[in-house]
């Protein structure tokens, strides 16, 4: 049997996980919406096996999170994806496209419960549609959930554990993650990648404060998709499969209190792109070489 990818419902899940995990002051007792929008460019790869593509992406992210009391939080999350690939000579995929525009759309619930000693636990069940455009919603589902452990510290760090449990096309997986926020100092900190940005929060991020407007940050992520493809396409109704680990430079300029807009700068390493029948079962695959990418990320709180 072949290997089980992660799954990318786990990456996009923890978009909610920087904020609904951990204790928060009593005090801020209202409901705040936030959005973001993330506009991404993953310019052209040779993939190893001949031909090449590139992508244009966009990444839009919603909702609402509040505090419920003694430190526990509740919140929802709207995502959405489109992904828009373009193919020239695949010969991995016999000279065909395999896929052309993807989308993801789902929700999930971010939930926090305040335990002792700095501890929290937290709950984020989610639900996610991931298709090539002509797939089936119904054979698009991905489902579960992640639960976590996070210690907090009396200098405000923290670190923990979590794992992701998913059902999504016809396949489980788990996925153990670090969950770390360190400051070192006022200046220098460790910490997950942003969650709503481009590279997704499973990875780590070295970031320095220059000023209080300006950030720069320098980290390496592991991102993954898998969606399911078109009824009519090269293969019907099989899977999608690209992933690979993006190394980035990020800059951040605050806009205010409660908007912020980060620019990224890097490559995709260690790429590679799968296509599996409706079973499940590999058919082809191909290795691509490093690919550049750039991308913005507005977030605002309103």
């Amino acid at each position: 049997m072949k290997r089980n990818p992660v799954k990318s419902a786990v990456v996009s899940v923890l978009a909610v996980l920087a904020a609904s995990i951990g204790p928060v002051q009593a005090q801020e007792t209202r409901w705040q919406p936030f959005v973001s929008v993330t506009p991404v460019y993953e310019g052209k790869a040779d993939m190893d096996r001949g031909g090449d593509f590139s992508v244009w992406s966009t990444f839009v992210r919603g909702g609402v999170a509040g505090d419920l009391g003694g430190g526990n939080r509740a919140g929802v999350t709207l995502n959405y994806d489109y992904s828009n690939y373009s193919f020239s000579n695949p010969a991995a995929f016999g000279g065909v496209a395999p896929w052309g525009i993807v989308q993801r759309y789902g929700m999930a619930v971010p939930l926090s419960f305040a335990l002792r000693d700095g501890w929290s636990l937290g709950v984020i069940p989610s639900v996610d549609w991931f298709k090539e455009n002509g797939a089936s919603a119904s054979d698009s589902l991905a489902w579960g959930g992640i639960v976590s452990a996070t210690k907090r510290f009396a200098d405000g760090n923290r670190i923990g554990l979590g794992v992701g449990v998913y059902d999504r096309i016809d396949k489980t997986s788990a996925l153990p993650f670090l969950i770390v926020d360190w400051r070192f100092n006022d200046r220098w900190r460790l910490t997950n990648p942003l969650a709503a940005g481009p590279t997704g929060p499973a990875g780590l991020e070295l970031d320095y404060r220059l000023n209080s407007d300006w950030e720069l940050g320098v980290g390496a992520a592991f991102r993954a998709t898998r969606f399911r493809l078109s009824k009519t396409g090269p293969v019907p109704n099989g899977v999608g499969v690209d992933r690979g680990l993006p190394v980035f430079l990020r800059a951040t300029r605050g806009l205010g209190a409660q908007s912020q807009l980060h620019l990224y700068a890097g490559v995709v390493a260690a790429g590679e792109l799968r296509v599996e029948n409706s079973s499940g079962y590999l058919l082809q695959k191909t290795d691509y070489d490093p690919a550049p990418f750039v991308a913005a990320t507005f977030v605002g709180r309103f």
